[in-house]
């Protein structure tokens, strides 16, 4: 069997050639190098028992090419980045929406094509959620809406139930939440996942998108400030700064290790037989406070973040993922914990170099501000 990986020389996806060689499948890798992801230069680490080829998934001349004899398609190539895609709509739209658009287009005019391939799988984003969901003592779930500058300007960072204004917990999401979409990233990423869903139904073609929460570990960049923030952190860590914490440090992310996205990818592989879309995370939360201080155990150092009380309007308080669609469906279970995830990242950046571009971030949110 052959599977074609778009953006297989990028983070997620060079992880998932690895484990599709491993379990006997060829791979045909399709990757732009991006220059703030690669610097232009294939990377080390590419699998060389791939077959690599470098093209952009926007030009729609070159899909009819890559999917020659390719049964399964697991397209993960787009542009990354909350922050950035609010500075940078154009790009973001041209890679994500139409580099799935073009995809989609040649296998509706190449029946040929379109009659090989069994199945199709696509990376969305926990970002289409927007903020996340809570329990209100009184009044129960509630999805609610981004908070106001207003309340942000008054350093009041928790979630209020919009019945009662109570302050609620923070539980799981389920797939069910309405799409929020707070960034050109995550409306970019809802996009693909719905042309992935309604082709996939149109075409009779099983199509599973994920739902990845905050992926990290090693061949995450430690050099482009728009990445995650165990990287940013990590970063800044190695250049000797303090890593910068918004709001009061207490806001939780869902991480998922990036070795148990590229397995939740294999057994899409194997087992998904159906089209629908999926959550994948680790199911527990870590406080962004957490992060700096478990890197700086790690590490064996003293680093005191900093913790500025300010804000990047647009961010959402917590995330969590309820993952029991995907347990159930696919039997996918995340093997590491945050610590032995973390652990990993700072060995393989042990040995990179790490530019420290954070400014570069924030000047660009302070004028988002209006600062």
């Amino acid at each position: 069997m052959k599977i074609l990986v778009t953006g297989g020389a990028g983070f997620i996806g060079s992880h998932t050639v690895d484990l599709l060689i491993e379990n006997g499948y060829q791979v045909r890798v399709v990757d732009n190098l991006l220059q703030q992801v690669h610097q232009g230069r294939k990377p080390a680490y590419l699998n060389k028992k791939a077959e690599f080829v470098q093209g952009d998934v926007s030009e729609f001349s070159g899909w009819k090419k890559w999917l020659q004899d390719v049964d399964v398609v697991i397209h993960l190539a787009s542009m990354a980045g909350l922050a950035q895609s609010m500075y940078e709509p154009r790009a973001y739209c041209n890679s994500n929406v139409m580099g799935t658009a073009n995809f989609y287009e040649t296998l509706v005019k190449e029946p040929e094509l379109r009659k090989q391939v069994k199945k199709i799988i696509v990376a969305s984003s926990k970002t289409i959620y927007g903020e996340g969901a809570y329990k209100c003592r009184e009044h129960g779930m509630q999805y609610p809406e981004l908070r106001t500058l207003q309340q942000l300007q008054k350093k009041d960072w928790e979630l209020h139930c919009p019945v009662c204004n109570g302050t609620m917990e923070a539980v799981a999401i389920p797939e069910e939440k309405p799409a929020q979409n707070l960034s050109v990233y995550a409306l970019t990423k809802y996009t693909t996942e719905k042309l992935a869903l309604m082709f996939g139904s149109t075409l009779d073609i099983p199509t599973i998108a994920f739902r990845y929460f905050s992926v990290f570990g090693p061949r995450q960049s430690l050099s482009n400030p728009y990445t995650g923030v165990c990287s940013i952190f990590l970063s800044r860590i190695k250049n000797k700064q303090e890593p910068v914490v918004f709001e009061d440090g207490n806001q939780f992310r869902d991480f998922i290790f990036v070795e148990d996205v590229a397995q939740a990818n294999l057994l899409a592989v194997k087992k998904g037989n159906k089209t629908s879309a999926y959550n994948v995370g680790s199911g527990i939360g870590t406080t962004i406070n957490e992060v700096a201080k478990v890197e700086a155990e790690l590490l064996g150092i003293t680093v005191k973040p900093q913790v500025t009380h300010d804000f990047r309007y647009g961010d959402t308080r917590n995330d969590l993922s309820d993952n029991a669609k995907v347990h159930k469906d696919l039997g996918f279970k995340p093997q590491h914990s945050f610590k032995q995830g973390i652990q990993k990242l700072i060995e393989w950046g042990e040995t990179q170099e790490a530019v420290d571009n954070f400014e570069k971030a924030e000047s660009e949110r302070k004028k988002l501000l209006g600062k």
